[in-house]
């Protein structure tokens, strides 16, 4: 496997035995600092993580909730029951959502996390009301459009602060644990939706518009408590002690090398990020499932109703699949931080959600419904986990704020344009087969594993040139490490 390595030991030993003796003893910072790392990282999870979950769970219902509002009349009451107007409502959230990741992740840090995150929160809060006043479907067009503003810097800027506070062995729970809330998210969605359709006609306003109102107000009231509870980088809290701190800082050095916080983010650096080859391929790693991954929750509710259940069943039944997912990514987690690999969980992870689609899009007749629901169980676990394994793995082998802030963001942003691909995967009049929905969903899911191969070699081979060109980091200035980051000819990259 690669590790991160940034020094040797005087008596000549390699750069890989040096990280092991780290790696097995929680060594010399602990003594130096009198720091008890278990407690530090329990103290920092406890911080960052709730935060963090709330947020992003917040954030994915309200993108997603409209396919449960469909359901409750939202398509009927729009006129958007013919044609591709409630897919082009879907669509037109990703167009901002895709310009705007670099630019927030840039932000964020400017800006600060506490500050940035819980502004954007309160803001598509206040958005996802109005989303429930619309009358017509240039008034919901309006709203998806301005959603995707302001929840363009959600994803990548919780995975660009969640990076800096871990190393890359303790990472992959973190980011699974985090990556759930789309999990929890549709699971809650279904639950809250089937509540919420009982309050059809409270106000004179239907049950769909509810939903919107509802979840709207719980996201703008809870981003205001977010402002003043979300954790900032390392460098800036004021919640750890200079001890603390130090122990951190060394800990993440010995990792990831220096985090680079004072870089200055300048086109310079945005373009020199995106120059890197492996950087594309991130994108294409991630790409690949977003397809499946939104053409699900998007549409999920509208596959579960063709089996035959109606409005308010259907909401029920599309919670397990998401609850099942969400356990399934935990144990997929675990293994992996527990033998400190990735490449083959993303592999595996994806060939079952491919197992769950080839099942939907062969087995068909009322008769067989249990077993197409069944396969949503497969197609929820695997590409719900392995997009957490993907993000991960790309992010925690950047180094340096600069390069893991305009990567993740790249990351995410190229990769949701599969958002737009998957809004008009499932059209109506192609109810209740869905056959080029699947298709496509498969496709995409094939990318992804391709996209992972190349750049699991790609990694490889630049370990391995690394290794041959056998450089003494004592000869590369610290500074000039701290700027390259994971370009730094000592730096090894993680499998």
């Amino acid at each position: 496997m690669g590790v991160s390595v940034l020094n040797t030991s005087e008596k000549g030993e390699s750069p890989l035995a040096d990280q092991q003796k780290y790696d097995a003893s929680d060594s010399e910072a602990p003594r130096v600092h009198n720091i008890n790392e278990r407690k530090l990282m329990a103290k920092i999870d406890a911080r960052l993580l709730p935060c963090l979950c709330i947020l992003y769970l917040l954030a994915f219902l309200d993108r997603v909730n409209i396919s449960n509002a469909a359901i409750l009349g939202l398509k009927k009451d729009l006129n958007l029951e013919t044609g591709t107007k409630y897919n082009t409502a879907l669509t037109i959230f990703f167009v901002p959502y895709i310009i705007c990741e670099i630019p927030a992740n840039i932000l964020l840090k400017k800006l600060k996390p506490h500050v940035w995150l819980s502004l954007c929160m309160f803001m598509f809060g206040v958005v996802m009301i109005c989303q429930g006043l619309v009358t017509n479907w240039g008034g919901l067009m309006t709203t998806r459009f301005f959603l995707g503003v302001f929840e363009s810097g959600m994803f990548p800027g919780c995975f660009y602060l969640m990076g800096m506070w871990y190393k890359r062995s303790e990472a992959q729970k973190r980011f699974s644990f985090f990556f759930s809330s789309t999990t929890l998210a549709g699971a809650f969605g279904g639950l809250l939706a089937y509540g919420l359709s009982h309050m059809n006609g409270d106000r004179g306003y239907s049950g769909w518009r509810w939903v919107f109102i509802i979840e709207g107000v719980i996201t703008a009231a809870v981003a205001i408590l977010l402002f003043f509870l979300l954790p900032d980088f390392p460098e800036e809290t004021k919640w750890l002690s200079e001890d603390e701190r130090a122990f951190l800082r060394e800990k993440l050095a010995k990792d990831v090398g220096k985090s680079a916080h004072n870089v200055k983010m300048g086109w310079p650096e945005i373009k020199g990020v995106l120059k890197d080859y492996k950087v594309i391929l991130g994108g294409f790693m991630y790409f690949g499932l977003i397809v499946p991954a939104y053409s699900y929750a998007y549409f999920a509710p509208s596959i579960i109703e063709s089996y035959g259940y109606n409005a308010v069943q259907t909401q029920l039944y599309s919670i397990p699949p998401w609850a099942v997912a969400f356990a399934f990514s935990m144990i997929v987690a675990f293994c992996s931080d527990r033998l400190k690999h990735r490449f083959a969980f993303t592999v595996i992870t994806v060939c079952i959600a491919i197992a769950g689609f080839a099942m939907v899009f062969s087995i068909h007749g009322k008769e067989h419904k249990h077993a197409e629901y069944g396969a949503l169980f497969l197609v929820t676990s695997g590409a719900y986990s392995a997009m957490p394994v993907i993000v991960c793995w790309f992010a925690m082998n950047l180094g340096g704020h600069h390069r893991r802030s305009v990567g993740t963001a790249w990351q995410i942003g190229f990769g949701n344009i599969g958002g737009i691909i998957a809004t008009y995967s499932f059209l109506s009049d192609q109810a209740p087969f869905y056959k080029t929905g699947f298709t496509i969903c498969i496709s995409f899911c094939c990318l992804s594993i391709v996209a992972c191969c190349i750049y699991m070699a790609a990694i490889w081979f630049e370990n391995r040139k690394r290794d041959r060109a056998a450089i003494d980091p004592n000869a590369v200035p610290e500074d000039q490490k701290e700027y390259q980051g994971d370009l730094a000819p000592t730096y090894r990259y993680q499998y």
